[in-house]
């Protein structure tokens, strides 16, 4: 009989670093009073279901200031080699054990604790699910972007995974379902034309103009929708952008 799911332990990984080829410093920007950084920590250590919040930065000293940021605001700090993204994973499993991580990225301050807490008890129902995420089919917008990892399955990738699967932690999973037990989040009506992640000046501008509107609080996507639909004029700014491919 499966032990007890509660007894599961769920940490949430935020991978962050200070060095960014399009919006350098972009994580450590302020936005209504806090730091980009601080903005993703609130919403992960808001989730419900989350045991942990670690940021996984790398050990240059270029990040310090983002592990100082990271502990500032209640955060545990693992660091780890500055390109292997998915050994900076490695560490903070490693260093803060647990059963599943839920993987955030740091350039998504708007993240909604809700839709997070959704995969976290969707998992602990189904612990021998491999993977869970919002963008196994993407109907929500960029920027709601988490996925839930079974932490065996993260040392294993950690072993076996090669070149971009390495960068991206999560592709070598879910680009594998015949290996890999995949689950997801569906919305409808459908959003993935719209994006709040923070890659370039036009996204900063944005959600500079979406927490305008909100106010400094945890993100609910529902609303963060409801503000670019009521201004398409915020919204085209940054329609434009392409999402950088997972080059496998």
């Amino acid at each position: 009989m499966d032990p007890d799911p509660r007894a599961h332990v769920v940490n949430a990984v935020i991978q962050a670093r200070a060095s960014s080829t399009r919006l350098p410093g972009k994580v450590l920007r302020p936005l209504a009073g806090r730091s980009v950084l601080g903005w993703v920590v609130r919403a992960a250590a808001t989730s419900p279901g989350i045991d942990n919040v670690v940021v996984a930065t790398s050990t240059e000293a270029e990040d310090d200031a983002v592990a100082d940021e990271a502990a500032r605001h209640g955060a545990l700090v693992a660091r780890g080699p500055l390109d292997d993204v998915l050994a900076r994973f490695a560490v903070a499993v490693e260093s803060y054990p647990a059963d599943a991580v839920v993987r955030l990225t740091a350039d998504c301050p708007l993240l909604d604790p809700t839709l997070i807490g959704q995969l976290v008890t969707l998992w602990r129902a189904r612990p021998s699910l491999d993977y869970l995420s919002t963008t196994l089919v993407r109907t929500l917008p960029r920027g709601f972007d988490a996925e839930l990892v079974r932490a065996a399955v993260l040392v294993e990738q950690v072993e076996i995974a090669r070149g971009a699967d390495r960068e991206h932690v999560t592709s070598g999973i879910y680009s594998r379902p015949e290996t890999y037990s995949c689950s997801g989040i569906v919305v409808s009506p459908s959003a993935d034309d719209l994006r709040v992640t923070l890659d370039t000046a036009e996204d900063w501008a944005v959600i500079e103009g979406v927490v305008a509107e909100l106010g400094d609080r945890v993100g609910d996507w529902r609303e963060v929708v409801a503000v670019l639909r009521a201004r398409p004029d915020l919204a085209k700014l940054n329609a434009h952008v392409e999402q950088k491919k997972v080059a496998r």
